[in-house]
């Protein structure tokens, strides 16, 4: 019968079961998280946070305390120098115990122990962060009627602006628009005075030489009648 034996041997004697929780509290500090049983891990618990308990206060007795349980000189300055100054504002409860499932061979429900402070992903986790609140009082209403009136104004002002661009824009587009125009008409204008007067150099040009042959066929003419009329009175 263990009736009131609250301790858990883990199936192991006394030495052993110390010797098992000094290396398994070395390697905690100096790694800060190990994975094993979900037994080792609640008692690994009960052990390791009392030793961390003293890391805050330096002393040669608080040194030679963590010594004399993890008989690890790497791990007690680890203690002391790295995790005493993390968990310094922590009152209590230095560990975490994560279930991770079971082992393949032989079903033991397995967890992940590690030191609260030093997982980056759960830093701030569940810390509601405080909102701005604003007060409003009437004896400082003008004040703040002019403080939320200025970013409006100046908005107002922002956009006038941005119309007043837009606007000049668009006159130059349509001024430099209009002015390609006229000059388009002009180009086709004088295009089409040019091709006038071509033609009509053409016309006269095919013209006249048939104003010549009628002038010669006349001249001919009145040449053979006056020979006839010559030949008459002969």
């Amino acid at each position: 019968m263990r009736h009131g034996k609250k301790i858990n041997h883990l199936g192991r004697t006394a030495s052993h079961r110390s010797a098992m929780l000094s290396n398994m509290a070395s390697s905690l500090i100096k790694h800060k998280r190990i994975i094993t049983t979900v037994a080792k891990a609640k008692s690994l618990r009960v052990f390791v946070e009392p030793i961390i308990t003293r890391s805050k206060v330096s002393s040669t007795h608080n040194y030679r305390t963590a010594f004399s349980y993890l008989k690890d000189k790497d791990a007690v300055k680890e203690l002391f120098t790295v995790v005493g100054e993390k968990v310094a504002n922590r009152p209590g409860g230095y560990t975490r115990i994560l279930k991770t499932g079971n082992r393949a061979g032989d079903n033991a429900e397995m967890a992940m122990i590690e030191l609260v402070d030093f997982n980056e992903f759960f830093e701030g986790f569940g810390q509601d962060k405080k909102k701005a609140t604003t007060r409003r009082s009437r004896r400082g209403g003008s004040t703040s009627s002019a403080k939320t009136t200025a970013p409006a104004a100046a908005s107002k002002a922002a956009a006038i602006e941005d119309a007043i661009v837009e606007a000049e824009v668009v006159d130059t587009v349509s001024a430099e628009t209009s002015e390609v125009v006229e000059a388009q008409v002009e180009n086709v204008e004088a295009s089409d005075a040019v091709e006038s007067a071509e033609t009509v150099d053409t016309t006269e040009s095919t013209d006249a030489p048939e104003v010549a042959d009628n002038s010669e066929t006349q001249a001919d003419g009145e040449e053979k009648a006056e020979e006839t009329r010559m030949c008459l009175l002969c």
